[in-house]
């Protein structure tokens, strides 16, 4: 304790320089501008709100570093193994942390690192001031919770809304969404969401399953009650292992992060708050500590799902379902009549063994899912290996060792059907400022799991053999380089590829810190993947021939010491494929203005794309818990007004204006989302309220 208080006495010191910096960067701090600078990855399949919302859930309830294991730290993708074992050993060396300022004696951590991570952490004192009121009146003055409520519409009117069209959308064009939530970290959370598509009716028909908006969710969660360390009652997700079986939560893919996104992290089960409406659990689910180190979780679910329907007239007129509907758009009669058309009932567990040390965890998952009907797909060439039938059994193993800088991580798993998947590596911190990943997978052709969601090429853990090798690289402290390279192979066929087929996808960053005010990257990537294409002496025949894709960005931010601060950024495409060559650009201007509880984000762009194979994938500042990353196709310009202003403490509004201006279009879109013109302009208004 004596050192420990010298320690102390030291950092005060250096407080008086650092204090004004780690003051800043609390009062400042904006999530999707710190989302966008260390994830900037541009794909539409990336479902950024549940990215949002579980580092948003984080920032409202940091992680208490007295209490934080190697899973926690590692879930937060900021922290190399070099640093979380440095900070264990300093932790288990000196006892608990007395002040955030105390990080900056933990070696390898420095003033960046610790800026990085203030906004999701906290040091809580578990002794004295450890909380012991009841329960109820923990929930009522907790200053954690949030209502928000939200609407949006696009202004040019669309052919659904037109009451002579054949299929005619029910409801107004108007999008309404609420939410609310309460939550304490390590404690409880208690919170819905509910949404209105826009398009979809207002209604109370039970019969349907409509009560008023059109989708609801909710979730009730306790935890640390004793032995029993978490219980959900609800909507929820699970993600154990590498998300083979069980995949939710902040798992985000290829991208300029190279390293620690290869990796998943042990979160258990997390509360669903999403408005996508597939691919969640609703029941219940619980974690019991059997011992101190055996922990076991059980679940059940019984949940609707929107699928297409048909009936077996040429055998037994048994009624079955042929495709699953992801959108959870019920604008139309043909849209009702398959929602919730099939009921899944989905049961199982983890067993899971972590050594005191927490350097070893290994854990045993099961999952049944059985539906009310049997599901058939389509009969084609590449689907003969799916999923049919009305059941479905995975078993799995998991592994995780943690061995000096090297964290060794694996999963594999069975379906019912025998296929196996697989897939495991390692990443390691070589020195404090280089670290490396690999990662190989294999998922054969008949294995089916439906709520995976591992580290691979596919949307889905099927067909898939790979090895991907990510870096990162800081020469000096100003310059940082990212780079992966991932070799893969489809050993059946798929959607456009009409034989097995093969490809590969590169990426490099440079990422250079003048200093607090400017920054630059740089980043190119290159996908290489063979697809159908015609023959040239059968035209009913199909080869495969490789299609190439090359992307480039440029990006510069000021952030000038005043209320303004600017982004230039320019995007550039190619895509060759045989005989034909196409290109796309983009190019962003940013201006924002911070005037304190005030802000205003600006953009104007302009954009040329050849076709689809070049759409320009921009990330864009939106209201809180709404995304927009649009597809800048065609040719035209692109501008965003958001305005953003905090009354106090308990109230903040948001107002944003967005355009689409085509210049080479006389209408957008098709069947009921047609807009007759060359313009498609949406306005967004959005009220978040503390009780």
């Amino acid at each position: 304790m004596i050192l420990k208080n010298y320690i102390l006495s030291i950092l005060i010191l250096i407080q008086l320089f650092s204090i004004n910096i780690i003051n800043a960067q609390q009062q400042d701090f904006d999530l999707e501008d710190f989302i966008e600078r260390n994830f900037p990855i541009q794909d539409s399949e990336l479902n950024y709100e549940d990215v949002y919302e579980s580092l948003f859930q984080i920032y409202q309830s940091p992680i208490n570093l007295n209490k934080a294991n190697r899973q926690d730290l590692q879930s937060l993708l900021i922290l190399s193994n070099i640093q979380i074992n440095e900070f264990l050993a300093y932790r288990a060396k000196n006892g608990d942390f007395l002040s955030i300022y105390e990080l900056q004696a933990v070696p390898e951590f420095d003033l960046q690192t610790i800026k990085s991570i203030l906004p999701f952490i906290s040091i809580i004192d578990d002794g004295l001031q450890s909380d012991n009121r009841y329960l109820l009146r923990r929930i009522l003055e907790e200053e954690n919770n949030y209502l928000i409520i939200r609407s949006d519409r696009v202004i040019e009117p669309k052919a659904g809304y037109d009451i002579e069209t054949d299929n005619p959308y029910l409801g107004s064009p108007n999008r309404v969404y609420t939410r609310f939530r309460i939550s304490h970290n390590d404690d409880f959370s208690f919170g819905f969401t509910a949404e209105k598509d826009a398009g979809e009716k207002l209604s109370w028909n039970p019969g349907q399953s409509q009560y008023g908006m059109d989708y609801w969710s909710f979730h009730a969660q306790l935890e640390n009650i004793g032995k029993l360390k978490n219980i959900i009652l609800g909507d929820y997700q699970l993600q154990l292992g590498q998300s083979l079986l069980f995949g939710a939560g902040f798992s985000v893919g290829k991208g300029s992060q190279t390293v620690a996104t290869a990796r998943r992290s042990n979160l258990g089960a997390l509360p669903y708050t999403s408005v996508l409406e597939t691919n969640f659990f609703r029941g219940i689910a619980a974690t019991y500590s059997i011992h101190s180190n055996l922990d076991f979780t059980s679940f059940y679910s019984y949940n609707s799902i929107d699928a297409s329907t048909e009936i077996d007239s040429a055998l037994s007129q048994e009624e079955y379902f042929s495709s699953i509907r992801l959108n959870g758009f019920h604008r139309t009669n043909s849209e009702l009549e398959a929602k919730n058309a099939i009921n899944a009932q989905n049961f199982g567990g983890n067993l899971l063994f972590t050594t005191t040390d927490q350097k070893l965890n290994v854990g045993l998952n099961f999952i049944q899912t059985i539906y009310d009907r049997p599901y058939f797909r389509q009969n084609t060439k590449y689907n003969q290996f799916e999923f049919s039938g009305d059941q479905n059994s995975n078993y799995g193993l998991f592994v995780n060792y943690y061995w000096r800088n090297f964290h060794f991580f694996g999963e594999s798993a069975m379906s019912s059907s025998k296929g196996i998947g697989s897939v495991g590596g390692f990443i390691a911190s070589l020195a404090s400022n280089v670290q490396t990943s690999i990662v190989l997978r294999h998922y054969q052709k008949d294995f089916h799991s439906f709520y995976g969601n591992a580290f691979g090429e596919n949307t889905r853990n099927i067909n898939e053999k790979g090895v991907y090798w990510g870096l990162e690289y800081q020469p000096f402290r100003k310059l940082s380089i990212s780079a992966y390279h991932d070799q893969f192979i489809f050993p059946w066929l798929k959607f456009r590829a009409d034989a097995p087929s093969k490809g590969n996808e590169s990426l490099i960053r440079f990422n250079y810190k003048f200093n607090r005010q400017i920054n630059f990257y740089s980043q190119f990537r290159i996908e290489n993947k063979e697809r159908n294409v015609e023959t040239l002496d059968e035209s009913n025949l199909y080869g495969l021939a490789n299609g190439q894709k090359r992307n480039y960005i440029v990006n510069l931010d000021l952030r000038p010491k005043s209320i303004i601060s600017f982004k230039m950024r320019a995007q550039f495409s190619e895509y060759l494929i045989e005989e034909s060559y196409t290109n796309g650009m983009a190019i962003i201007q940013d201006i924002n203005f911070d005037l304190g509880n005030f802000r205003l984000s600006t953009r104007y762009s302009i954009f040329d794309t050849d076709d689809y194979e070049n759409r320009q994938y921009v990330y864009e500042k939106d209201v809180l818990y709404a995304f927009s990353i649009p597809a800048y196709q065609n040719t035209g310009t692109r501008n965003y007004v958001l305005a953003q202003y905090k009354f106090s403490k308990n109230l903040q509004l948001w107002a944003r204006y967005s355009q689409f201006r085509y210049l080479d279009l006389d209408s957008i879109g098709s069947g009921n989302e047609e807009i007759n013109g060359n313009t498609k302009s949406e306005v967004k208004f959005q009220m978040m309220l503390k009780i």
